[in-house]
């Protein structure tokens, strides 16, 4: 793959609603994208806004960002995404609002050009079949790498269409537990992940635990470990995970090693939780990591 062939990402933008009656946006796939632009890679997005104050503000907020809204649909029936979020013992957890614009993106609205490079997606956008017949559009025209994001939050998937969706793709980034309940034998994490790797014909599996850091596992079975600093402030977690799939995804655009690629990842996700919410708005916290990285 050439680099910086352009990254797509389909799936949910919404806003998180914490206890304090502060909003953020976010969304996994809009997290990711959001990272991406500010890394200056330019992804298309692919998703749907209501056609009300928050799904204005969401439009605002690309254009201020420089994001491309080429690929973002507007609804006149159902509202812009939101998630309220609380947090307990640390962990957060998430009310994800159901009959969402994010769940009715809708095929033939797409424009009909094909693409290179990389199609990331998540599951959650997808359990609405609207948004399943329009990632299945934009995949039939896709020639690139595919990566899947897994997002277990029940009950919004479905093992079935999960596994179907594993099956078309190259790379696959999950957490522990989410790997645990996909691969319930009780094996150890590595013997798991090989598992993992040859039952879907996966390039790379990577595998995130939280304050353990990340493992990984190419196509020849060779294993790469990553581990947070041990004094990593932390405000709040929500995104972290958002924060390492971009970064996943630029080392793949970029054709970095697999082992520079999580380092830099954990380094970034490292400070993205010493922050509220899973995006950043200012230029400079981005610009510092990638003068370091040039």
């Amino acid at each position: 793959m050439n680099p910086k062939q352009r990254i797509h990402i389909f799936g949910e933008v919404l806003f998180d609603h914490f206890p304090d009656g502060s909003r953020v946006l976010g969304g996994a796939p809009f997290n990711v994208a959001w990272h991406l632009q500010a890394f200056g890679l330019a992804p298309r997005f692919f998703s749907r806004i209501g056609d009300d104050d928050s799904g204005r503000e969401i439009a605002g907020l690309m254009d201020g960002w420089g994001m491309s809204r080429e690929a973002l649909q507007i609804d006149r029936e159902h509202p812009t995404g939101s998630v309220r979020v609380s947090i307990a013992d640390g962990e957060p957890h998430y009310d994800i609002v159901a009959g969402s614009a994010y769940d009715f993106i809708d095929a033939e609205s797409l424009d009909e050009k094909d693409s290179l490079g990389i199609l990331y997606h998540g599951s959650l956008a997808l359990r609405n079949p609207l948004s399943r017949a329009a990632l299945q559009a934009v995949k039939a025209r896709h020639s690139g790498k595919i990566f899947v994001d897994v997002n277990l939050r029940p009950p919004w998937w479905d093992r079935e269409l999960l596994l179907s969706l594993l099956r078309d793709a190259d790379w696959v980034k999950l957490n522990e537990a989410e790997l645990a309940a996909l691969c319930p034998d009780g094996a150890s994490l590595e013997a798991m992940m090989q598992s993992f790797c040859a039952c879907f014909g996966l390039e790379t599996l990577v595998v995130t635990r939280g304050e353990k850091g990340a493992i990984a596992c190419d196509w020849q079975r060779h294993f790469v470990t990553v581990q947070p600093p041990v004094a990593t402030h932390v405000v709040d977690t929500v995104g972290a995970g958002d924060a390492f799939a971009a970064l996943l995804l630029l080392g793949l655009s970029e054709q970095w090693s697999l082992e520079i690629t999580l380092e830099r990842a954990q380094a970034f996700a490292c400070a993205l939780v010493g922050r509220r919410g899973a995006t950043v708005g200012d230029r400079a916290f981005y610009r510092a990591f990638s003068e370091k990285w040039t």
